[in-house]
Order: structure tokens, then sequence, then C-alpha cells
């Protein structure tokens, strides 16, 4: 990614928490990637680390409609994924859907109630919903609508080694290319 876009990028998502009503921490965690797929715009996320404890993690997410953050899992993490503004949509499965596409159930909470659906079944959440996401079920999420802000509340997160991607290409942070000044510093900057 260029450090243009990833600025312009920052502004607008700092905008958006704004006019919802997010207001963010003194000198916030940013962090912005395309998963190393240089596709932003299709596979991107824009994260702040609000809270980071030994104990658990809390972050705020931005996406447009058409970014998904790709199917992954996590073998320590458990999380809730929360849509904060917007319409969200989150698919589920017991396996990683690159690998094996079998059916199954997933047993997992949605807004705190244990529920059971499909593996590969998509489930939307409106602003205010969650799911909680156990160690092992593989996940991806994007905005059904045109933005979304998306919290996760989480047990102590490891980014660089509790990662664990479908698609071999997917790398957690993006190569940056500096083409100007940086707005803010990034989690993987230097």
């Amino acid at each position: 990614m260029k450090r243009s876009e990833i600025n312009e990028v920052v502004k607008e998502a700092t905008k958006f928490f704004s006019s919802n009503g997010w207001t963010l921490p003194p000198q916030p965690k940013w962090d912005v990637t395309d998963f190393g797929l240089g596709d932003f715009n299709g596979c991107g996320l824009v994260l702040v680390n609000l809270a980071e404890e030994p104990e658990y993690c809390e972050k705020l997410m931005y996406a447009r409609k058409g970014m998904v953050t790709p199917s992954h899992t996590h073998q320590q993490k458990k999380e809730d994924i929360i849509c904060r503004t917007g319409l969200l949509m989150v698919q589920l499965w017991k396996s990683d859907p690159f690998k094996d596409d079998s059916a199954g159930v997933l047993k997992l909470k949605i807004n705190g109630l244990y529920t059971e659906i499909s593996s590969g079944d998509q489930v939307t959440l409106n602003a205010g919903e969650r799911v909680t996401i156990e160690p092992g079920i593989w996940h991806e999420f994007w905005p059904a609508s045109e933005a979304c802000i998306i919290g996760e509340v989480s047990t102590a997160n490891d980014d660089l080694n509790d990662n664990f991607f479908s698609n071999d290409q997917v790398g957690r942070y993006s190569e940056i290319e500096e083409d100007e000044s940086a707005f803010v510093k990034l989690l993987s900057d230097k």
C-alpha cells in the first residue's frame, strides 16, 4: 500500500468514527492492512487498538462496502465481533473453507444466546449485535452497508502468531511504499 492511501483512509475512518459518536483515545494505535494482497478496496481493514492487556484486547475497526476481512482462525483467541454501526456479514466454518467444504453444525453464541448454524452459513449483524467466535472457528466478515464500524472484544491478542488465514498469500501486515510522510504511526511501523 502507498502511505498516501493509508493517510487518506485513516482520515476517512477518523471522520466516520466521529460522525457516529466514537471518540478515539489519545495516541490511538492504528493498523491499516490490505492483508498483503495489494487490493485494499477488495480485501482491507482499518483497525484501532483501544485496549491491549495481558488478559484482553479491544479494537474498533472500519470498513467500506466491498472490503472483506479474509477467512481465518485463531488457536488461542476467543473474540466477540460486534457491529457498532451499519450492517455486518460474518461467515463461519467448522474448518478451513479453502481446504475442506464438508458440512457440519456450529454451536455458537449470537447476542449471548447459543445458536446452531450450518458450517458456511452467513450471520447478519445489525448495529449492537454480536457473534462470539471460539478458537478454531474459521470466519470472515464484510460490511453489507456502505460503511461499517466493527468492534472486537477478545482474549489477549497476538497478531503475529495467532492469525491463520485460508489463503496462503495473505499477510497480516502490508508492505508500505513511502510516497509521503505518515499521518499516523501504524503498529507495523518501526
